[in-house]
């Protein structure tokens, strides 16, 4: 068969990019690698056809090629095609080599005994030190590209195999003061002496005159594999940081050159630093870190080499310079920065911070180098965290956290302020009162904003995100965590729905908040009456902090409230708080209240519950008791035949917390009927049955939607879709929480939680009922005046994707069209629940896109009509 045509390939990489393994998969997958490199071959393929070829085994090498054989063979092939090529410029050279280079690292072909690698290497290594170029192997345009790729394919296979070329630093260094690419030769000799030195040092070997500057000969020789099999050394990251046990993993603080070495160490570390200065910043940020790793490790290798660059580099604007400004600084400390150096980069970090017109990136990234500023003598115990010594509050005046900020930059702000509050106490008081004073107020503020019904979720979690940091920076500082334990009782008091908030941050704290705030907690709600109408709320509140020592407010708060828990969900939210108590030991009053709960629940799996809790109650000791309540039924054997009898029994009665089985996705939209519905796709992952799917929309914009029933559902089999009609008090996008109910086949009832769905501006659609043929003009404009003077207008640009007006209209706006006079004009008319109405009008299309004027009746819905009207064309 012959090669397949451009448009051929072109439908073929779609299929395999859209889905590699289902490609793969089927009839046509095992013969991809084979049919690529067979039409690299051809001559009627385009070279713009054979680098989208190439590029494809450049990302997918390891699919097609999968196993050793197949990737030795591909790399054969490419370099046969890559030799066979004539001498005149062509676009394939360089994705040869990367191509060949790729398939041989990721096949793990690299190695002594494999023939494309011993072709591939002395190739590379001829290119990058400029060798072969111009004899034979492509024209004098292509010299400078193909060294640096040379250069790029060399440093992939030696961070594949640490120690390849370690017997060619001296050739490489040598040509490092020629013609030729600065920066990948640069990089590549950095690297190369990196691995080296790490090779040597586990092999307690010194560099053996492997820097000096003499010409190995690999054209017919065969290639030094020595240092790769003595090496096996641990790859470390290429990135400007130290962790603090490299050195000693590493071990190279073992190797100790001798004086000709380290001269020649020396000298190579300077040649590569004197022109380091032409190299991008990503470049030299790496390249530093590999020196400063390189000198860092040697005993008694002072790192002075390093002093010149700090005078460019010390006022750089570039973040990765800085970064690997700070990172050698961690490395050396003061043997390499002065006290006023260190003063320098403070004020240099504490000012840049201020920007007001710095990207939130570079913002962030400048606070993280203030909150992790390595010092030359930090106090304190290694590891703590803590202000540098030199940064002061007044220095950090401009630094305070504001409501205004972004939650980001507010965290971080916030956690350099809980640390100068932490240094500044043992200091100076004024100080700390004044700061003491600046972090109440601000918690004080989020927690004021977090306590507005109907809230955004955002502004609630950023509240606990700032308490649970200050609680952890400042856990010994009583005067610190009194007023923030009384903010967050008053904050549940104002909004209890926060209560999954609470539980988590009582999870995460240490004991200094968490038990203080546990009793404030228990006692704001016991006092509520037990008929509040965020009761479920209330359950799961005391559900975390029910203890034993205030059981009898506990109990009279629980049966005040059994008498209104008729729903199922309140109903296993009462029996987790007796749960709770269950493993504090009990008493007479919980045996009682259990015994009317296994009476007057109404439903039988809870009553059925409560019975089982009041027998073990009844039967078991203390310490049984509260291993039978364990979170795992792996628990030890139990002297209690009565206990190991009603293990699974209880396993058959709890309804137990799993992972969704199912899949919930958003179908597309149905515009009619009274109500707003949302359709519903559901696939399952195993058989359930009796499933019960339950919706919760946080706030008060949407009124309570009823749960969704289905008997049974079985993978491979089409689900009919389902529907949830929606029941909005304002016309605005929602997110559902969803919970599902179901039943396995071995008879349990589980539980789970679905990721949240979003019901979008455009799912509350309505059209309005359609008017009398001929009488639709009249309709419409009968419509648009009723809108004035109670409503609002406006006019919104609408952008146009490639498909025009009549294709946007017909995707989206369809069933809402009134008064149609394409491709010119367009009058629709969307009604918006629970009683509001959206008119547009949508005039002649200029070239970028369409003028549209807009009213309504409820000038609340104006901003959501104009992100979905600009919003079309990018969903087009």
């Amino acid at each position: 068969m012959g090669p397949l045509s451009r448009e051929a390939w072109a439908q073929r990489l779609g299929a395999f990019r859209a889905s590699p393994s289902t490609f793969m998969a089927g009839a046509d997958g095992e013969d991809l690698g084979r049919d690529l490199l067979s039409d690299l071959r051809s001559e009627k393929l385009s070279e713009q056809t054979k680098v989208s070829l190439l590029a494809l085994s450049l990302e997918y090498p390891a699919q097609l090629w999968p196993d050793v054989p197949a990737a030795e063979a591909a790399a054969t092939s490419l370099l046969d095609i890559l030799v066979l090529l004539p001498p005149r410029p062509s676009a394939l050279r360089r994705p040869l080599l990367l191509a060949a280079t790729t398939v041989l690292a990721s096949g793990g072909v690299l190695g002594p005994t494999s023939g494309a690698s011993c072709r591939l290497l002395p190739l590379l290594l001829g290119l990058a030190t400029g060798r072969d170029v111009g004899r034979g192997f492509g024209p004098i345009s292509e010299q400078r590209p193909l060294q640096a790729t040379a250069c790029e394919c060399l440093r992939e296979l030696e961070s594949c195999k640490p120690g390849l070329l370690g017997g060619f630093l001296g050739l490489l260094r040598s040509q490092l003061g020629q013609e030729g690419p600065i920066q990948p030769l640069s990089l590549l000799l950095a690297l190369a002496l990196r691995n080296t030195l790490v090779v040597q040092s586990g092999s307690g070997a010194g560099l053996k005159g492997l820097l000096m500057a003499g010409v190995s000969s690999t054209g017919s020789g065969t290639w030094d594999w020595t240092l790769v099999e003595e090496g096996h050394a641990h790859l470390q990251p290429q990135a400007p940081c130290w962790p603090a046990t490299e050195e000693g993993a590493c071990g190279l603080a073992m190797l100790e050159p001798s004086p000709e070495e380290v001269r020649e160490l020396r000298a190579s570390v300077a040649q590569l630093l004197d022109t380091s200065y032409l190299l991008t910043p990503v470049a030299q940020a790496q390249l530093l870190w590999l020196l400063g790793w390189a000198l860092r490790g040697l005993r008694g290798q002072p790192p002075a080499l390093f002093k010149p660059q700090l005078v460019r580099l010390l006022g750089t604007a570039q973040l990765t310079l800085l970064h690997a400004v700070l990172a050698l600084k961690a490395a050396f400390g003061e043997a390499l920065f002065t006290s006023q150096d260190e003063a320098l980069l403070l004020r240099r970090l504490t000012v840049a911070a201020q920007h007001p017109a710095l990207p939130l990136p570079t913002h962030l990234f400048y606070l993280h180098c203030l909150l992790s500023f390595p010092e030359n003598w930090p106090l304190g115990p290694e590891g703590e965290e803590a202000a540098p010594l030199l940064l002061g509050p007044q220095l950090c005046r401009g630094l305070m956290p504001s409501l205004l900020h972004d939650p980001m930059v507010l965290l971080s702000r916030l956690h350099l302020l809980c640390l100068l509050c932490a240094e500044d106490e043992e200091e100076e008081k004024g100080h700390f009162q004044n700061l003491q004073w600046y972090l109440e107020e601000l918690l004080a503020g989020l927690r004021q904003r977090a306590a507005l019904d109907g809230g955004p979720r955002a502004l609630a979690t950023l509240c606990f995100q700032a308490s649970y940091l200050v609680a952890s920076c400042l856990a010994r500082q009583p005067m610190v965590l009194t007023p923030l334990i009384q903010g967050l009782a008053q904050l549940y008091q104002a909004r209890p729905v926060l209560a999954p908030h609470f539980v988590e941050l009582l999870d995460r704290v240490g004991p200094e908040l968490g038990e203080p705030l546990r009793v404030v907690l228990r006692q704001e709600v016991v006092s509520r009456p037990g008929r509040d109408e965020a009761l479920r709320w209330h359950l799961q509140m005391l559900a975390k902090v029910a203890e034993g020592d205030a059981q009898s407010a506990t109990l009279s708060f629980l049966q005040a409230a059994a008498a209104h828990c008729a729903h199922w969900g309140l109903q296993e939210a009462l029996l987790k708080v007796c749960r709770a108590l269950l493993r504090e030991g009990g008493g007479a009053g919980l045996a009682d209240l259990l015994q009317a709960l296994a009476r007057q629940l109404e439903d039988p799996d809870g009553r059925d519950h409560a019975r089982l809790y009041y027998i073990l109650l009844a039967h078991l000791a203390g310490p049984k008791l509260g291993v039978a309540l364990g979170p795992s039924l792996a628990a030890p054997a139990l002297a209690s035949s009565l206990m190991a009898e009603n293990q699974g029994f209880a396993a058959g009665l709890i309804v137990q917390e799993a992972l969704a089985p199912i899949q919930l996705s958003v179908g597309p939209q149905r515009a009619s009927g009274p109500l707003p519905v949302l359709q519903l796709q559901v696939e399952a992952l195993e058989p359930i049955y009796s499933l019960e799917l339950r919706f919760l929309v946080e706030g008060q914009l949407y009124a309570p939607l009823e749960p969704v029933h289905v008997p049974c559902l079985c993978p491979g089999r089409p689900a009919h879709p389902l529907f949830l009609p929606l029941r909005p008090r304002q016309p605005a996008p929602a997110r559902l929480e969803v919970q599902a109910l179901y039943t396995t086949p071995t008879g349990l009832t589980c539980h789970a939680h679905l990721p949240p769905l979003p019901v979008n501006f455009a799912d509350l659609f309505l059209p309005f009922p359609q008017p009398p043929e001929g009488a639709q003009p009249g309709f419409f404009e009968g419509l648009w005046d009723s809108c004035l003077p109670k409503g609002a207008e406006s006019r919104v640009w609408c952008p146009l994707g490639p498909q025009g007006l009549e294709t946007l209209v017909s995707r989206y706006l369809e069933p809402f069209v009134v008064v149609a006079r394409p491709p010119t004009s367009y009058h629709i008319a969307i009604r918006l629940p629970p009683n509001s109405m959206l008119l547009l009008r949508l005039e002649a299309p200029q070239v970028d896109g369409v003028p549209v004027a807009l009213r309504t009746d409820d000038w609340a819905v104006l901003p959501l009509v104009g992100d979905y009207l600009r919003g079309l064309s990018v969903t087009e």
